[in-house]
């Protein structure tokens, strides 16, 4: 009889576990293409970047400081996966893209957008506030095609001066994202430019809407900073880049993925990547 029972145990929980669907997220700044990073040039390094994305099998993530050319080479070498986004410069291909990437099997593509952080004019390029450059966000709403289920992604890059700006700029994201997708989920990531003591980052944490995958997951890797200044500035904790969440989704693993190659970096910040249960 007890092993009978233990079987049927056992049965209900494979039912249990068979009946959620996870999902890969990821927030990776990948450092702007340049000529002035000597010893960490992008024709070095885009093989690291997107072997590290293949390995962790990433199913759908946000890039900041990614230009044209590097979103590009990234697609070649990542033949299962579309990209939205336009530059920031220009609306269309100048500038800094934040970029979202999703596995094009996995996912349908139902709509998507970009916006600018300002006070005055969200549909053109324009720096916010008291924002040192333009910032925008990037923005999809999709359907997982295992069960679904439709969400949003947003995908951002919050200044790295502008202090209002990043504040006004996190009320507004949550404002747009309701515009967009009213009550549908939301992930949202990127490089914020604040860590996890800022009142920024409280703006959003503290919002009663989205919830930092940090804080909900069951399992956290967090071995240092998510930023390395090409290991110079690792530091023993604090996070700047980020995923924040809403119900229905809960978080199943955090992981700051310290990656190296050949004694070196794929990008001055490492990736945040979280493993997403759908509810049944």
């Amino acid at each position: 009889m007890k092993k009978f029972l233990l079987g049927i145990s056992l049965l209900l929980l494979g039912f249990a576990v068979s009946a959620q669907t996870s999902m890969q997220v990821a927030s990776f700044n990948i450092r702007q293409k340049n000529t002035h990073d000597q010893g960490n040039m992008w024709a070095d390094r885009k093989l690291a970047v997107t072997d590290l994305i293949k390995y962790h099998e990433f199913d759908i993530f946000g890039v900041q400081e990614a230009f044209k050319d590097q979103l590009d080479e990234m697609s070649a070498d990542l033949p299962n996966f579309k990209h939205v986004g336009v530059g920031r410069d220009d609306g269309a291909q100048k500038g800094e893209y934040s970029a979202i990437f999703y596995d094009a099997t996995r996912f349908k593509l139902l709509n998507n957008g970009t916006f600018w952080l300002s006070a005055t004019d969200t549909e053109k390029p324009n720096k916010g506030w008291d924002a040192a450059l333009p910032r925008i966000c990037t923005w999809g709403i999709f359907q997982d095609l295992k069960n679904k289920k439709k969400f949003i992604f947003m995908n951002t890059h919050f200044d790295h001066v502008g202090v209002e700006a990043r504040k006004e700029s996190a009320k507004l994201i949550l404002a747009k994202a309701k515009e967009f997708a009213k009550d549908l989920p939301l992930i949202l990531t990127g490089d914020f430019n604040v860590d996890e003591k800022n009142e920024a980052y409280f703006t959003l944490s503290k919002s009663g809407v989205v919830q930092d995958a940090y804080d909900l997951a069951k399992i956290k890797y967090e071995p240092n900073s998510s930023f390395n200044g090409w290991g110079k500035s690792i530091k023993p904790s604090g996070r700047i880049d980020h995923v924040f969440i809403t119900k229905p989704f809960t978080v199943r693993k955090y992981g700051i993925l310290t990656d190296t190659y050949m004694n070196k970096f794929p990008s001055d910040h490492f990736p945040v990547a979280v493993e997403l249960i759908w509810p049944k």
